[in-house]
C-alpha cells in the first residue's frame, strides 16, 4: 500500500511540474517604431496590433548600437560589444582577424542549451566574433522558403518534438525593400502625399520615396508576423510560447542607421506571453528604459534560468532590480568608415560625444560606394545650397565634440544645448556618467583596432577606405588589390566549421 501511495504521489508531482515555456525572438532588420501601437497610423498593421494587445509594448527600447553586427553581438551575449572588443561592424570575418569570446563568457543560446532547451536561429547571425555555431544552435544553418531568406528552417510541426525551444526567426523588416518581389507584395502602397517627414529631412521625391518604402516594408512584416503566429497556433506550440518582436536598430535613412540619434537606436519592442502565466500583463505599456542587452536576461528569467553575474543586461520585470536611469549606445567602425561615437540616453535628455571631430558625420561610407539614391540626393542638395539650416547641420563638415538635447521639448534632436550656459550642469552630469562607464567597462573603443581587421577592410574597399588609419597599411601592402572581387586570398567566415 505504501509503495503504491508513494508511486501515486511521485506521479502527481511529475504531472504538476511546471512546463518550461518556449522563447521565440522575432528579429527585424533596420526597422523604426513607425507603428500604430506607437502612435503612428500611417499604415494598417492588424497583426502587429493584435500582437500588441496580447503583450507588452515597450515605448523606450534602445539598441546598444545603430548597426547590425555590433547590435546583434551585444544582444546575443547580453553584454555591450565594446566590453568584449566586438564593436567594429563586420569584425572577425577571416582567420587572420578572428576574435574569440573569453572562455568565461557564454552566449544566450548556449545558456539555454545547457538548461535543456533546443536552440535555433533561422537567418543571419552577424556576430563580430568567431564561434562554433554547433555550440550555440542545435539546428543546421539552412533557410526555409516559407518565410524567405530570413525565414525558419524548421516548419512548426517539426518543432513539436524539440521543446522547450529558444529560437530566433530573422525577418527582413526594413530590408524588404530590396526584395525583387517587393512591389508585388505591397498591396496598398502608402500615399506619398501623406508622408510626414521629420524636419531634418527635405521634402524631395527621393527622400519621400525612401521613407514611404519603409512603411510599405512594415506592411509586409505585418503579414509575416501573422503567418508565424498562425503556424505556431496550428502546431499547438503558441499556447506555451513567449514571443519577442523587435528590430536590431532603426531604419536606413539620414541621421538614423549608424548614428546615435533616436532614429538609429529607438526600436519597436513587444513581448507577448501566450502561456497564460501571471508574468506579463497583456495589452499593457511599459515606459521603462530598456537596452538591447536586456533581451537575453529577460528571456532567461522568463524561462526560470539563472542570470549569470557577468551579464550587463538586466531583467526589467524583476522588481528587485533597479530601473535603468540611462541607456548607453555606441558606434565605431562601420565597414571601412572609421568613427567613434558614444551616447547617454535618459528619458528626458540625450548626450552624444563625438570622438573624431576631424571627419564629418557624412564621411564616405558603403552607401556612397553602392550609390544609395537618398544619400547621393542629400549630398547633392547640400552642395547646391538647397537644404535649410536645420537640414544642413548634419551634412556639413563641422562636427561638435559634444551634443546635448532636451528630448521632451526637442524630440527630433535639433537644438544642440551643449554650448548653452543654462544646461552646463546637465551636460557635466551626463558627461561624467559616460566617463565612468568607459572606465568601468574598459570600453575597447579607447584602443586602436587590430591591423589585421583594417587589412581586410582595405583589401575589400580599396580607394574608398580614406581614413588616415589605413595609411600605415597602404605602406605595408602597396600591392593590395583593393577590390571585393579580387581579394579572394582571405577566407571569409564567421564561425568555426
Amino acid at each position: 500500500m505504501f509503495v503504491l501511495l508513494a508511486a501515486f504521489q511521485s506521479c502527481k508531482l511529475e504531472k504538476e511540474a511546471p512546463v518550461k515555456p518556449n522563447i521565440l525572438w522575432i528579429c527585424l532588420e533596420d526597422t523604426s517604431p513607425l507603428l500604430s501601437c506607437y502612435g503612428d497610423s500611417t499604415v494598417e498593421t492588424p497583426q502587429i496590433d493584435n500582437f500588441a494587445q496580447n503583450g507588452v509594448v515597450f515605448t523606450n527600447a534602445f539598441m546598444p548600437s545603430p548597426v547590425c553586427s555590433a547590435s546583434r553581438s551585444s544582444m546575443i551575449t547580453g553584454m555591450m560589444s565594446t566590453t568584449l572588443g566586438i564593436h567594429h561592424h563586420h569584425s572577425s570575418r577571416t582567420e587572420e582577424s578572428a576574435i574569440y569570446l573569453p572562455d568565461s563568457i557564454q552566449t544566450i543560446p548556449e545558456l539555454f542549451n545547457q538548461n535543456g532547451y533546443f536552440t535555433f536561429n533561422n537567418g543571419k547571425d552577424d556576430y563580430n566574433f568567431t564561434y562554433d555555431r554547433r555550440k550555440l544552435y542545435d539546428q543546421d544553418y539552412n533557410y526555409h522558403p516559407l518565410y524567405g531568406k530570413g525565414g525558419v528552417r524548421y516548419a512548426m510541426e517539426e518543432l513539436k518534438g524539440k521543446t522547450p525551444f529558444f529560437g530566433q526567426i530573422q525577418l527582413y523588416g526594413g530590408k524588404e525593400i530590396f526584395s525583387s518581389t517587393f512591389d508585388e507584395r505591397v498591396k496598398t502602397p502608402v500615399d506619398r502625399d501623406e508622408i510626414q517627414l521629420p524636419p531634418f529631412l527635405p521634402n524631395h521625391s527621393v527622400i519621400v520615396d525612401e521613407y514611404a518604402d519603409h512603411y510599405d516594408a512594415i506592411q509586409i512584416t505585418d503579414e509575416r508576423l501573422g503567418g508565424i503566429l498562425q503556424d505556431l497556433e496550428k502546431s499547438g506550440l503558441l499556447k506555451n510560447t513567449i514571443v519577442f518582436f523587435f528590430s536590431d536598430h532603426g531604419m536606413r535613412m539620414t541621421r538614423h542607421k549608424q548614428f546615435l540619434y533616436d532614429g538609429g537606436i529607438h526600436v519597436p519592442l513587444l513581448i507577448a506571453d501566450y502561456t497564460n502565466s501571471e508574468g506579463l500583463k497583456a495589452n499593457s505599456v511599459n515606459e521603462e528604459l530598456v537596452s538591447g542587452i536586456d533581451l537575453g536576461p529577460i528571456s532567461l528569467a522568463l524561462a526560470g534560468i539563472p542570470i549569470p553575474d557577468y551579464l550587463e543586461g538586466i531583467d526589467v520585470f524583476d522588481k528587485n532590480v533597479k530601473e535603468r536611469e540611462y541607456v548607453i549606445s555606441t558606434r565605431d567602425r562601420c565597414d571601412f568608415s572609421i568613427d567613434r561615437i558614444r551616447s547617454v540616453r535618459t528619458k528626458k535628455f540625450k548626450y552624444i560625444r563625438n570622438f573624431m571631430t576631424d571627419r564629418p558625420h557624412m564621411q564616405t561610407s558603403y552607401m556612397d560606394v553602392d550609390s544609395v539614391e537618398f544619400v547621393l540626393t542629400m549630398k547633392e542638395l547640400y552642395a547646391k545650397g538647397k537644404l535649410n539650416e536645420t537640414q544642413s547641420v548634419f551634412m556639413s563638415d563641422d562636427r561638435p565634440a559634444e551634443e546635448l538635447y532636451d528630448l521632451e521639448n526637442d524630440p527630433f534632436e535639433l537644438n544642440n544645448l551643449a554650448f548653452n550656459e543654462s544646461y552646463q550642469i546637465k551636460l557635466q552630469e551626463l558627461s561624467v556618467i559616460l566617463d565612468d562607464w568607459i572606465l568601468e567597462t574598459n570600453d575597447q573603443g579607447e584602443y586602436s583596432e587590430d591591423l589585421d581587421a583594417l587589412h581586410l577592410m582595405l583589401g575589400i574597399w580599396g580607394k574608398h577606405a580614406q581614413n588616415p588609419e589605413y595609411d600605415t597599411l597602404r605602406n605595408l601592402y602597396p600591392e593590395l588589390p583593393g577590390s571585393l572581387f579580387s581579394y579572394k586570398n582571405q577566407k571569409w567566415k564567421t564561425s568555426v566549421e
